[in-house]
């Protein structure tokens, strides 16, 4: 690989302009260490894509919270993706072996090792160019719709074992869920991960027991039930601001789940949100978990602005471990 090539690999966690750098050079060479190239740099796009999700699921103490606390860890999980991308049987090599069978490039042949191939056709160029491209589009608008493609691209171990666990742990209860509401289990699990920061930030009462309140439901004047008093961060007008706040407490899972899909099922603020999950089965997969979150959202279910963009994170990482069960 070229010293070129190595720079902007190494300048990913640091600087943008290597991805730049690296559509140059793939407008001037057809070759398959450029192709592997912007396929490794897609792939820690898609890392950190995750490790920002992860972060994002997980509720933070509060301690440490600041600008500058945030602007470093961002850092830190930058320079996390890029080590953990391009090893071998990840998903940059699967992109590479697939661009280059399109192109109908051997992996070892002779432009492997040269500099730009003179005389090669302008399609292929263009080809090579737009797979240096891929990898700076948003990894939203790039990853494959359809999960069974996806869970192709996407080794088990890039998978938080944390949401492994929760998954496993809580499919038998949101299948009957979904049996008796309609609601789908991958977005009952999805949700359930994301508040609770796949388990391991779940509601607690006053003496340290579980509030077995999965998906952050308040405690309303109506509430007959046991309550739960915590810290808890919410937004007015876009900024974050700490308040102490009265949730919901259980006996079981098996009561958050019921209690949820009951309070879907029965309110008019949400029907827009319930009509989305109950067509889930017969439309396009990734629009409509994307409905229903932003559903859920326009019905004021969170006060988070980007409420939606990480639930929908959630349910599809949700979606890849039950097609791996």
């Amino acid at each position: 690989m070229s010293a070129d090539l190595i720079s902007n690999s190494q300048a990913l966690a640091v600087d943008g302009s290597g991805l730049d750098r690296l559509k140059y050079q793939a407008g001037q060479a057809n070759t398959p260490q450029t192709i592997r190239e912007a396929a490794k740099q897609f792939e820690a796009l898609f890392m950190r894509e995750l490790m920002k999700s992860m972060r994002e699921t997980t509720m933070s103490s509060g301690m440490f919270d600041s600008p500058m606390g945030d602007m470093g860890t961002s850092m830190l999980d930058e320079q996390y993706a890029l080590q953990m991308s391009g090893m071998p049987g990840g998903m940059s090599e699967l992109i590479a072996k697939q661009l280059m069978r399109q192109l109908k490039m051997d992996d070892a042949s002779p432009s492997a090792s040269s500099g730009p191939v003179s005389g090669a056709s302008g399609s292929d160029a263009a080809s090579t160019a737009q797979a240096a491209a891929l990898a700076t589009q948003s990894t939203a608008a790039v990853l494959p719709a359809d999960a069974a493609e996806a869970e192709s691209l996407v080794p088990a171990t890039r998978i938080p074992a944390a949401a492994r666990d929760f998954v496993q742990q809580h499919a038998e209860l949101a299948k009957q869920v979904e049996h008796s509401s309609g609601l789908p289990a991958s977005y009952l699990l999805g949700q359930a991960g994301h508040e609770t920061g796949w388990g391991r930030r779940e509601i607690r009462m006053a003496d340290g027991s579980n509030s077995y309140n999965l998906f952050g439901i308040k405690a309303g004047a109506g509430w007959k039930g046991k309550v739960a008093e915590i810290t808890t961060t919410e937004y007015v007008d876009g900024a974050a601001h700490k308040v102490t706040a009265k949730f919901r407490a259980y006996d079981s899972y098996a009561d958050s789940y019921r209690d949820f899909a009951r309070m879907i099922g029965n309110s008019p603020r949400y029907a827009d949100a319930r009509d989305q999950a109950l067509q889930a089965s017969t439309a396009d997969g990734s629009e409509s978990v994307q409905n229903w979150t932003q559903g859920l959202q326009d019905a004021g279910y969170a006060t988070d602005p980007q409420y939606a963009e990480k639930l929908t994170r959630a349910i599809n990482t949700t979606l890849l471990l039950q097609r791996r069960m």
